[in-house]
């Protein structure tokens, strides 16, 4: 073949765009799959590709090339953002992501701080494109000459053999549980496409079947009739503070020798922790952190719980205490109306929230007032709570280690080693450091007002900081040096919960494995509330050994915890993988197809329960 007729080959639409967008798919296919040149692009992404492709062959004449770039432009955005949201949630992004569109431009800097400069190059071609149509003559008489169509038998039978092929990609791994791994088996496009046409969804379980009893059951677990430590804590104030992205590999870490968080350090060596705790969340990260402590349900299985349970009336933790006489409030220095908590609050039932109008916009770090100024007003607003003569449950959420950590330097309270400079792992390391130090304010200002005795207080992380998918090779190397093996998922999901206050068992590392859907009624049990006509999903961790957690979002479906590993699924159970829980070398007994299958069923009933709610 001459060089003439390849070049008139290449210059044919239909083999320009699948060579510049099979180009971008293997890069798609690099990052979220960790898979170079790998064949399955070939036969997944191109025939979706060729799908459109002929499309536009049949339908388009005189704006061939415009209708070829739109699709250009919109699979790549297809493959960018599947590349983004993977760097952080290691999960594929479907559709239901758009409704975090709002969020972005709040969080521009955690956005952009996951960008690899070569990411962008998958755009390098669209600006080239619009240029050289402009300011090219070459190129304008090239966009004149594509306008023939071309045979529309052969176009038929190309869209015939790609939608069949593209049906085969897809057809047989429908019931695989891992969403990684379908959308390596059906392809990326093909698995977007499947998202957006599935209309499978999981029937509702009737409310009438949905018992604690049932649940319990499911659980493994059998609640005592007298537990333990009921009422140690009757009367008292509740007041949960809920850090951000504070991991537990945090507490007791020292670093050449200097202590990261000896205030945390401090409480956990003298009181209740728990070194087995797990995050819950999923896409809405602290929003859903907020949903899955005050409720004790699971997060949605797709969209953020304040996204998609917002419009009920959900039974909770805020009404559970107001029903027993008390006060309740949540302080936030963020904007109400980020991730929608506006409506979360009143779903949730509490009866104040502060928010930005209340903290102002002093002394910022990212976009709220800094931890300093959220726990000095949050305890002059709880005490002077206290002066209404009845108890009250506040909930109190940090804000200043938010994701990419980079703090401003007035609020550095501690050099760096070389070799942490200018990483990601240093700057989290810097800010849960100055976290620590906001929260030994929180400490004295709770003491010098008088809250500190007359309270029951519990803190824990609200979801990971540090994900595995987002580390370089450098960070790698520094966790693999704080941990002493590989950084694990089960190490990413690793929180600390730390409950403190006089009746309260003190200088005890439980190593029950818990999550955050436990912690509602673990503090009722020390509360003395009943819990018997709130059905929950988590457990009383001070009343249990055996625990059984289900996981979504930042694992596949299917993955879950209980006391000896962590299940992560295949394309069911029998695929999938084990890994020992944090701080473990193995995986004692591990675990069950039937744990695995009634985790599954925990996850359906706390979807039925919670879609079946009355409208707020």
């Amino acid at each position: 073949m001459s060089r003439e007729s390849i070049a008139h080959f290449l210059k044919k639409p239909f083999v320009l765009f699948t060579i510049i967008l099979l180009l971008k798919g293997y890069l798609a296919w690099a990052v979220t799959f960790g898979d170079w040149l790998p064949w399955k692009v070939l036969i997944t992404e191109l025939p979706f590709i060729w799908l459109l492709f002929c499309l536009i062959e049949w339908f388009s004449s005189k704006r061939k090339l415009m209708n070829y770039t739109i699709v250009n432009l919109i699979l790549t955005g297809v493959f960018f953002a599947v590349i983004m949201y993977f760097k952080y949630y290691g999960v594929i992004v479907t559709y239901h992501a758009l409704a975090q569109v709002g969020q972005v431009t709040e969080v521009k800097s955690s956005v952009f701080s996951l960008m690899d400069p070569y990411y962008l190059l998958v755009f390098a071609d669209i600006i080239l494109l619009f240029v050289l149509l402009f300011k090219s003559r070459r190129v304008k008489s090239w966009r004149i000459s594509i306008k023939q169509k071309n045979r529309k038998s052969i176009v038929s039978v190309v869209f015939m053999l790609c939608l069949v092929i593209c049906l085969f990609n897809i057809l047989p791994n429908r019931a695989s549980m891992n969403e990684i791994k379908k959308a390596q088996q059906m392809g990326i496009l093909n698995y977007e496409a499947y998202t957006i046409l599935s209309l499978k969804k999981e029937p509702l379980v009737p409310l009438k079947d949905i018992t604690q009893a049932s649940i319990d059951k499911l659980k493994g677990i059998t609640v005592p009739e007298t537990p333990k430590y009921f009422g140690n804590a009757k009367g008292k104030n509740l007041i949960i503070v809920q850090l951000e992205s504070f991991q537990n590999f945090l507490i007791n870490l020292k670093i050449d020798g200097k202590e990261i968080t000896p205030n945390m350090n401090k409480l956990a060596n003298e009181n209740l922790y728990f070194s087995n705790f797990n995050q819950q969340v999923g896409q809405g990260n602290t929003s859903d952190a907020e949903f899955v402590v005050n409720t004790s349900f699971y997060i949605p299985p797709d969209g953020a719980a304040t996204q998609k349970y917002v419009d009920k009336k959900l039974p909770s933790l805020p009404r559970l205490m107001e029903e027993n006489g008390y006060n309740t409030l949540t302080l936030h220095t963020n904007d109400v109306h980020f991730w929608n908590r506006e409506e979360l609050y009143t779903s949730l039932g509490f009866q104040h929230y502060y928010d930005q109008s209340f903290f102002g916009t002093d002394d910022m770090v990212f976009f709220g007032s800094s931890d300093e100024v959220l726990y000095a007003k949050s305890t002059d607003k709880l005490k002077e709570m206290e002066q209404e003569g009845k108890p009250f449950y506040a909930q109190i959420i940090s804000m200043s280690a938010h994701h990419p950590f980079t703090i401003p330097a007035n609020k550095y309270k501690m050099d760096l080693p070389e070799r942490y400079q200018g990483t990601f792992v240093g700057d989290y390391i810097r800010a849960q450091n100055y976290a620590d130090y906001a929260f030994g304010q929180l400490i004295d200002e709770l003491k010098q007002k008088g809250l500190w005795d007359n309270s029951l207080i519990v803190i824990y992380g609200d979801h990971m900081g540090l994900p595995i998918y987002s580390l370089d090779h450098d960070d790698k190397k520094l966790m693999e040096e704080i941990y002493g093996h590989d950084y694990s998922y089960t190490d990413m999901l690793n929180i600390p919960l730390i409950i403190t206050g006089s009746g309260i068992p003190h200088e005890q590392i439980r190593e029950e494995v818990g999550a955050q859907s436990d912690i509602m009624p673990t503090v009722a049990n020390l509360l003395g509330v009943s819990m018997k006509n709130h059905i929950h999903f988590g457990q009383d961790l001070l009343n249990q050994t055996y625990n059984l957690i289900p996981e979504r979002y930042y694992l596949p479906t299917g993955s879950f915890l209980n006391d000896n590993a962590m299940f992560m699924s295949g394309s069911g159970y029998k695929d999938g993988t084990q890994y020992p829980l944090s701080g473990k070398s193995s995986i004692g007994h591990g675990t069950t197809e039937e744990e695995y299958n009634r985790s599954l069923k925990l996850l359906n009933l706390s979807d039925s329960y919670v879609n079946q709610q009355p409208k707020k």
